[in-house]
This record gives C-alpha cells, sequence and structure tokens, in this order.
C-alpha cells in the first residue's frame, strides 16, 4: 500500500501530525519503535497556540480536561528579588486562550493516540523501527523492523518526528548547527500533596500566586527552576555545578537534599530524577527531497521558556495543511520548500531568546550575578508588560503577501455569535472581509462577510487597527495577508503562491 506520508515517531509531535493529516483526509503510516507509551513525563509545557492546533485537529475536549492553565514566569535574582517578571493575570487572550498549560505527558500522548485511533485513514504500527529510505522519483520507501522481520511501506512523503537523537537524521546525514549553549542539569519529577514553598521573596507582583507560576531561581549558589504541573505533580530543573557527577546527583539522597526547601514538611513521592544537557542546536537542511524532520529531530530548545514542544507542534502544522493542499486541492508540491524558510527563522528566535535567558540564569559568580540583577531591574523590557508569548515572530518569508499589514502573524480568536472563531468558523482558508464589497468567494477558501454576524466586533476591530477591509487567513492561522477594498486581487496573489492558477479560472470552473 502507498499512503500520503509516513510519520516515523509517535511522541506528541508525531501524533499531533497523523491527527491533522487525518482531518484532511489523508492517508497516513505511523511507525513507533517502542511497543508502548513512555510512562514518565518529559516536556510539561505548551501554549496557546498550541491550544488552537488541539481545535483543529479536532482532539481538545479530550486533552483540556487533563491541563493545568498558569500564569506566566517569574524570574528571581540572587538577592530573593523579582528580576523579570512575564504574568498573564488579568490581561486579553486575543487567541482564545491562555498563555501557559502543563500536562503530563504520558496522558497527552494517550489523548492523540485515541484522536487517530478510529480513523481509517491513520494505521499506527508499534514495535515498528526505522532501518532506512529511499526516494526514487515522488516517492519515498521506508524500511522497518517489526516482530523480527524487514518491511518496507511507500508514501509520498516521509517525516521523521524520531526526537533529538532522530534516526531519520542520522540516515540523512544532516548535520547540526550548534548555537554555542550547553550546561548540564538534574530534572526531578515529583508527587506533592501541598504547596511549594519558596524562601521570602521581594517585588512579586501583588496579583503573582507562586503557586501558578513557573519559578526560575537565579541563585549563584544553584540555580534552579520550580514547574507547576498538572494535578499534584512538580518539576524542579537544579543546575549541576562544576565538578558535581551525574550519577552521584541523582542518586535519592542527593535529589532529597535538593529539595528539602520547598518541599519540608510536605508529604511527596519523587517520579523520576535524570540528569540532562540543556542544548541549542538547529538542524542545518530541515528536508531532503522528500524527507523532513519535525520536533527534537529538527532542532533542541532550552527550556526556560517552555517552548521545545510547542516548536515541534507548530512544526507538523505548517506542512500537513501544505500536504492537504497538495493532495486535495491539486497545489505545486514546492510549496513544501518554504517549510524550513518559514520555520527555521522562528525556531532560531525562540532559541535565542532561551539561550540568552539561559546565560544570565547560569551566573554562578556572585558578583556577577549581583551586577545582572541590577541591570535587569534597570531595564524597561524586563518589567510586567510581557509575556511569554510575545517571543513568537511573525513569518517573514514563505507563503505570505509580505508588504501588506500583519502578513506573516497569528491571528486572533475571539469569540463570534457565542463561539471561539475556529469552532465557528471551521478550519482552512478564511477570508474575513468587512462587508459584501470586500468579501469574494473562491472554492477552498470559507469567506466571512463580518456585515453579517452577530458578534464580530473584536474582528471588525482587528481591521480597523490596521486600516484593512479584509484579512486571510491560512489553515495554520496565520495571516497570509491584508486587502483594502476588495480581496480579489489577495486571493488571485494566494492562488499564484500555491500554483493553483488565477482567481477567475477557479470561478469559471
Amino acid at each position: 500500500m502507498t499512503y500520503d506520508v509516513i510519520v516515523i515517531g509517535c511522541g506528541p509531535v508525531g501524533g499531533l501530525m497523523a491527527n491533522l493529516l487525518a482531518r484532511d483526509g489523508l492517508s497516513v503510516l505511523v511507525l513507533e519503535k517502542e511497543e508502548d507509551l513512555h510512562p514518565l513525563p518529559r516536556a510539561v509545557h505548551i501554549d496557546h497556540e498550541m491550544l488552537r492546533l488541539f481545535q483543529s485537529a479536532g482532539v481538545i475536549d479530550a486533552i483540556l480536561p487533563d491541563l493545568r492553565e498558569t500564569d506566566g514566569h517569574l524570574h528571581v535574582g540572587a538577592d530573593h528579588g523579582v528580576i523579570r517578571y512575564m504574568g498573564t493575570v488579568g490581561k486579553p487572550r486575543p487567541f482564545g486562550w491562555a498563555n501557559d498549560y502543563f500536562f503530563y505527558q504520558p496522558e497527552l500522548e494517550q489523548h492523540l493516540r485515541d484522536g487517530f485511533a478510529k480513523n481509517a485513514k491513520v494505521t499506527l504500527l508499534t514495535g515498528a523501527e526505522f532501518q532506512g529510505l529511499t526516494q526514487t522519483g515522488d516517492f519515498v520507501t521506508v524500511t522497518y523492523t517489526k516482530d523480527g522481520k524487514n518491511h518496507q511501506a511507500q508514501a509520498r512523503w516521509a517525516v521523521g518526528s524520531d526526537g533529538s537523537r532522530s534516526p531519520v537524521r542520522k540516515h540523512l546525514g544532516i548535520a547540526l548547527d550548534d548555537l554555542d549553549f550547553e550546561e548540564p542539569w538534574l530534572v526531578v519529577d515529583v508527587e506533592a500533596e501541598g504547596d511549594v514553598k519558596f524562601p521570602d521573596l521581594t517585588g512579586v507582583p501583588e496579583e503573582a500566586d507562586l503557586q501558578r507560576l513557573s519559578v526560575m531561581m537565579c541563585d549563584p549558589v544553584r540555580p534552579a527552576t520550580v514547574v507547576p504541573g498538572r494535578g499534584n505533580h512538580r518539576r524542579w530543573e537544579f543546575m549541576l555545578l562544576p565538578g558535581e557527577d551525574d550519577e552521584e546527583m541523582m542518586q535519592p539522597d542527593a535529589v532529597a537534599r535538593l529539595l528539602e526547601p520547598y518541599l519540608s514538611g510536605v508529604p511527596h513521592k519523587i517520579v523520576r530524577a535524570a540528569t540532562y544537557r540543556f542544548h541549542g542546536l538547529i538542524a542545518e537542511k530541515w528536508q531532503q527531497g522528500n524527507v523532513f524532520l519535525a520536533g527534537d529531530a529538527a532542532h533542541q530548545t532550552p527550556p526556560f521558556f517552555g517552548q521545545g514542544m510547542c516548536h515541534g507542534f507548530r512544526d507538523v502544522s505548517n506542512l500537513a495543511w501544505k500536504m492537504a493542499q497538495v493532495v486535495n486541492e491539486g497545489a505545486n508540491p514546492a510549496i513544501l520548500d518554504t517549510y524550513q524558510l518559514e520555520r527555521d527563522p522562528h525556531v532560531r528566535a525562540v532559541i535565542g531568546a532561551a539561550v540568552n535567558v539561559g546565560r544570565y540564569i547560569c551566573v554562578l559568580d556572585p558578583q556577577a550575578a549581583a551586577e545582572r540583577d541590577t541591570k535587569m531591574r534597570e531595564r524597561a523590557e524586563f518589567g510586567t508588560s510581557e509575556t511569554a508569548g510575545d517571543l513568537i515572530p511573525a513569518i517573514g518569508e514563505g507563503i505570505v503577501l509580505t508588504g501588506t499589514e500583519a502578513a506573516g502573524e497569528r491571528f486572533i480568536q475571539p469569540k463570534i455569535n457565542g463561539k471561539l472563531l475556529d469552532d465557528q468558523t471551521g478550519g482552512g482558508w478564511r477570508l474575513f472581509a468587512r462587508d459584501a464589497d470586500s468579501a469574494v468567494a473562491a472554492n477552498d477558501i470559507t469567506t466571512i462577510n463580518l456585515a453579517e454576524q452577530d458578534e464580530a466586533a473584536n474582528v471588525l476591530a482587528w481591521l480597523d487597527e490596521r486600516g484593512v477591509d479584509a484579512v486571510l487567513v491560512r489553515p495554520d492561522h496565520y495571516v497570509f495577508g491584508t486587502a483594502r477594498g476588495s480581496a480579489h486581487a489577495l486571493l488571485d496573489t494566494r492562488n499564484a503562491a500555491l500554483g493553483l492558477g488565477d482567481l477567475k479560472s477557479q470561478e469559471a470552473a
């Protein structure tokens, strides 16, 4: 059997991709080398954009009850005073969801697998280990082992979402660009039956609840992060100091000493303790022919803003809608060549921000730490106006109409007619037009005449702020471009970018 897509690796990134592709009717084979879900937590944080993708994939109702909504990030200096606050309490939610959610990875993976389990278009093979691939013409042939035997499967495209050690990336011979950040940390996951304790802190905003914040202790004695996981799950990340041995620091006595200031008198159970090297790495090539890398196979992000898994979800969302456009609408397959063009600068910007934060967090010299704290408190950009969501830049190149207002930005998701925008309007391409004069009909685009909607004030305000009459939104919720007056030329430009011909020929058809 020939599939549209073979997904290699069924962690959260591969699981979401299978759901997104299945939603659009593509046939998918998912190969996962492990027989069972990994039972321990690894990634823990996602943001509002990921909730919107779960909406798109039709899995939000199953996932949402198992998420914990929180209020942002707090960075504490050497003197236990706040040096940076990225809080979200009382702030608008333009994209429909809170900025920060924490989850338990085995639960999330199960929900994603359940999402595609009943879809006849998706086949999941567990215990299927990737061995290699070849490309001939427009097809990829993947070799894998299962039950001690070699098997082959063919598809138009293959996606390696197989983790940081990525056998697919290694098979393709793709090197990693090292962004010169590597620090050893001990990660400890705990089930705690009570609140985490903190030292007396100064400068904490009145609205901030420490139990609902990711707190970074930028203490030169030992930098540490305290993460508010879902339910009773909590995570600590402790920087290992020069000379400390990984194995020794993972021992129960050492872990207990590190946790004691935070959990003294609080009943708790240690779920795991493991050392990691926090890296900033990006694959030099994300695509080789019809094979793509996604998630940790393509990039590894220091965890200081919790964007590692978010990057991977954005990757597969970017790929999935373009693959669907080729299969379902006859778009030019060359549109997939825009994948790295769109995603790489985005990832580099966020990894760069995380690396910069990591460098100031990891300061171990007391005098240098004190000087850092003073400088950060003097800098306006470290005030209360920012959130972690502000780190996400617009798409600058690719399938966007550069030169128009808001091109490449994430589009808002207010409520319209009592429902969140995406639930009301559906997925795919959407044209939001001020009135009948700016609205244009097209085959594969949902046109929403805002003059005919009951609760369109937020979208109209968005148009007013930018001085435009129409906005065309891509299936991944990023703005393709905007127009003043009729949107006819806007749609023609989109069709040209996708290789679909002009709008007039579509209307005639």
